[in-house]
């Protein structure tokens, strides 16, 4: 509650939870390119943002939707693979142009450890776009590749299929089964490292 003759209304971005501007003040104190992972409940999408005083220049990005679209991703769109997969795709893309470094921004979520944001940040390093981070928060191969889903898919099927087929409606309409993500994450990390090399 708002009291004292001092007192200041926050900045409308920070009062909507979008924008911690003590942190962004740092980043562009540090003139070097910001990493930013942002999530929704269905997708997730990763921007390379230059800072510039007219205003924020977006030098690669990616959407979790492209992967459907061009590279025959199934799976959901904001899993942790699929984080994975969209920070693969914008780090290539920054990489195309000119960029090697860029600080981590993952604005106001939380700095869990294994959260879906560091997955994209682990696939930009994995790719050689140095994005500083903790080991110790980076999710695991296993997790990153979905295995732990595929895992949950197969003991569910087999002890409740109704229930599977209810959790993964969505995913089985699409004529995907979960029990294959790992293969499938495999199968879309390859054509997308196939298609950066191409445009080489």
């Amino acid at each position: 509650m708002a009291h004292g003759p001092r007192y200041k209304v926050p900045r409308r971005r920070r009062r909507e939870g979008k924008t911690n501007y003590h942190k962004r003040y740092r980043m562009v104190l540090s003139k070097h390119p910001r990493f930013v992972v942002r999530k929704t409940n269905k997708y997730v999408w990763v921007q390379v943002i230059q800072f510039a005083p007219e205003g924020d220049k977006v030098v690669a990005a990616a959407h979790s939707r492209e992967l459907e679209k061009k590279y025959g991703w199934k799976g959901s769109g904001n899993s942790l693979p699929a984080v994975y997969l969209t920070g693969l795709l914008a780090a290539l893309r920054a990489k195309k142009a000119g960029i090697e470094y860029a600080a981590p921004d993952i604005g106001l979520h939380k700095a869990t450890k294994g959260a879906r944001v560091f997955a994209a940040i682990k696939a930009a390093n994995d790719v050689g776009l140095e994005v500083p981070v903790g080991e110790e928060v980076v999710p695991s191969e296993e997790r990153i590749k979905g295995e732990h889903i595929a895992q949950y898919a197969e003991k569910l099927k087999a002890e409740n299929p109704e229930e599977y087929r209810k959790r993964f409606a969505t995913l089985l309409q699409k004529g995907f089964e979960p029990e294959k993500y790992p293969e499938h994450f495999e199968e879309v990390k390859n054509r997308i490292i196939e298609d950066y090399k191409a445009t080489q």
